[in-house]
Formats: C-alpha cells, structure tokens, sequence
C-alpha cells in the first residue's frame, strides 16, 4: 500500500522540528515522529478549542482529515515487512468513548483498564515488550489510580543490508573521538552516488546511504565539526525531501570536498569505474523522551491544562493529558540496523599492493566523529527513526 505524500511531508516536517531538540544536550539518542505522529492526529480528530488547534498545528494537516490520514499511515505501514506497527487504546470501564471516534481506530485496537494500576501497568508493559520483540521492555508513562485512558503506538524496524560490512578497529587523528581504539565497520562499493554532499547555511553535510534489503535504507549524517546535532538532522532532512542540491559521489572534485571525505586517484590490478571506500562505526543508541517537556513542538499546551476537558469527541467525560512520553531503541551494526519506539499518551480526568597498475578513482568517507542517522522507508520517503551517536559501539 502506498503512503499519501502529504502525510509523508507532515510526519518529516514533525521529524526536522523534533530535530532540532531531542539531541539538543550532546548525548546520543533515537527518537520517531512515526510512533508521535498517529496518536497527535487521532487526539486532534477528537479535540476542540485551542487544543483543536494546537494539535492541528502540530500534526501539519486539518483536524477534520488527520484521523484518516493516520489510519491510512497505520495501514501502509503494517503492510510492510521491515516493520511492525501497532496502535492500542486502553480506557477505563467506566469512561463512555463516543462510538464516532472509536470506529476510526483500526479494529481490535480497544482494551480495558482495570483500575488496579500494578496490574494495568504489566499489562500495558507487557504489550510493549510484545510488539517491539523486546526492544522495549516498558510502558513510557505510568498506570496511576486517576488514570482514565492511554492511547499508544508501537514500532519496531528491522533490515539487513544487501552487502554486509567487514568489522575492524580505527583509531581517529582528530576530533572527539581522537586517539580512541574504536570498533570500526569497512565496505567497498562500485555506486559511489550512495555518497553526496550538500552546502546547507549551517556549512557542508556529508549524506551516506546504506540500503537494506526491505525497503529501509539508512541514512549517515555527517556535518561540519562545529554544527550542531539538530542543524545536521535538520539538513539531513532537507536533502531527502530534495530542498538542497548535492553532488553525488561520482562528481565530487579531487582532495577534501566535505566532511569526512577523501577523492584520490588509487592503484588497483584492474581498470574500472569509481569506487567508494567506506568507515563507519557500529552504534547503539537510548531515548527517552518527556513530550510534555516539549508541549509546543507537539500541540500539548492547552491540552495538559487540567482544569477543563479538551476531548469532547472522545468521551463526554471531560478530559485532559497527564502524561505524554517515548521510549526508542536504534542500533547499526555489520549485518543491519534495528529500531524500536513506543509512544504513549495517558490522559486524566479533568578496508594487497596490486600485480597490475591501473589508476581508478577512489571516494573514501570516514564516519570517525558524532553523526546523525535517519532510517527512511525507500518507496515514500518517510522518516521511520532519526537520531545522534555521540559515541560508538556496538
């Protein structure tokens, strides 16, 4: 099933604003507007007021069409064999929930809390660690006695590169991570265009792209030593959506062009075109992440006001958010890539010399320094999991 392109533009228009906050302290760290996204939209179907709005905002379309452009997503989305994605609404025996909004859910999706919270929250743990295969063992936002509905996602991603790398050990000259004997990943490949760099106002971008064999490839993001995290996602983004030209690895000019980038001419024992030496690091990367922290950025700031209802097409009980949170795994090894995210809303009441010589030309890129990562579904464009490695391994 195809994915609408406008909601592909909405969900990365939320990746590149999320960007430029969620690894804003330095550290490493995963996030997916994919997991935020739906649950914005069908929270916005049910709003009213500056709530209605805000979550509009956020969500990038109309209030009146988000709902069927997050069923939509969830259904493209399930099709596809890299990923499992799940939605799932809990609510309290009590609560009426208007059967209008409940039907736009995919069925089966509506489960019941108890109002033991010790036991509500296994389960709801239970459900994460079930849909992501372990990748998230946990439930983001706690199960309290006031609780009166969750509403949450679940995603895991999982691919395999169609050549895997060869691991090793590099030592960096310069930078961070300068001097340190790191596990390295090595691959040698004839597509050099799988290499571009773009100019981008915050300075020059290395892209990488590695491709998995469901349709995921991944994207390394490599900006100049002074930029910072959220300005490289961000330019990473931009060229993905085509908002910046680059040049591709078979036009790059001779020398130093970009970050981490060397093209030289190289003695090899048979003639052919170019090739694209590649040093990456293996990584392995936790965020955990507050939305209310961020209430702007999500459409949450009326809507965590407890002194009125915001949610009069859920349930004619007034309702308001307590919570909002994700939880999101990533990790880039020799053989593929794998990441997990859940999101949850809780709502309340109110690299041998040759024989034979022969000149080539060589494009070498060295991942040896913190860079960003997007993991792209290939067909649409859309950005499943983005995020930053501060530090290597694997």
């Amino acid at each position: 099933m195809r994915i609408d392109g406008r909601t592909v533009r909405a969900v990365n228009g939320l990746t590149a604003r999320w960007a430029q906050e969620a690894p804003a302290d330095g550290t490493g760290t995963a996030f997916s507007a994919v997991g935020v996204w739906p649950l914005l939209a069908f929270l916005a179907d049910g709003a009213d007021g500056r709530a209605r709005e805000e979550l509009t905002g956020a969500v990038g379309l109309d209030a009146s069409e988000a709902a069927g452009a997050a069923r939509g997503l969830l259904s493209a989305l399930e099709a596809e064999p890299a990923l499992r994605f799940a939605l799932r609404l809990w609510t309290r025996r009590t609560l009426e929930v208007r059967a209008s909004w409940l039907e736009r859910l995919a069925p089966g999706t509506h489960g019941v809390l108890t109002g033991d919270p010790r036991a509500d929250a296994a389960a709801l743990d239970a459900w994460a660690a079930g849909r992501t295969g372990g990748g998230i063992d946990r439930m983001p936002v706690p199960v309290r006695e006031d609780t009166e509905m969750v509403l949450a996602t679940a995603l895991t991603v999982g691919t395999e590169w169609h050549r895997p790398f060869v691991p090793g050990h590099l030592c960096p000259e310069t930078g961070p991570w300068r001097d340190l004997e790191l596990p390295a990943l090595y691959r040698s490949t004839a597509v050099p265009d799988r290499l571009v760099l773009a100019d981008t106002p915050d300075g020059a971008v290395t892209g990488l792209t590695v491709l998995g064999r469901e349709g995921v490839d991944v994207r390394l993001l490599l900006g100049e030593e002074s930029a910072e995290p959220g300005q490289v996602l961000r330019s990473g983004l931009d060229v993905l959506e085509h908002r910046r030209p680059v040049v591709r690895g078979s036009e790059l000019p001779f020398g130093e062009p970009g970050p981490g980038i060397e093209v030289r001419h190289a003695l090899r024992t048979a003639a052919g075109p170019p090739t694209l030496e590649v040093t990456t690091v293996p990584f392995a990367v936790t965020g955990d992440h507050d939305l209310t922290r961020h209430p702007e950025l999500f459409g949450l700031t009326s809507f965590l006001d407890t002194g009125q209802g915001h949610l009069p097409g859920v349930s004619d009980q007034p309702l308001a958010l307590s919570a909002a949170a994700q939880k999101a795994t990533a990790a880039f090894g020799e053989r593929g890539f794998r990441t997990s995210a859940v999101t949850a809303f809780a709502m309340m009441a109110g690299s041998a010399p040759p024989i034979t010589r022969h000149r080539v030309t060589e494009v070498r890129v060295r991942v040896d320094r913190p860079f960003g990562f997007l993991a792209v579904h290939r067909r649409s464009g859309l950005v499943l999991a983005a995020g930053w490695v501060n530090e290597p391994g694997g």
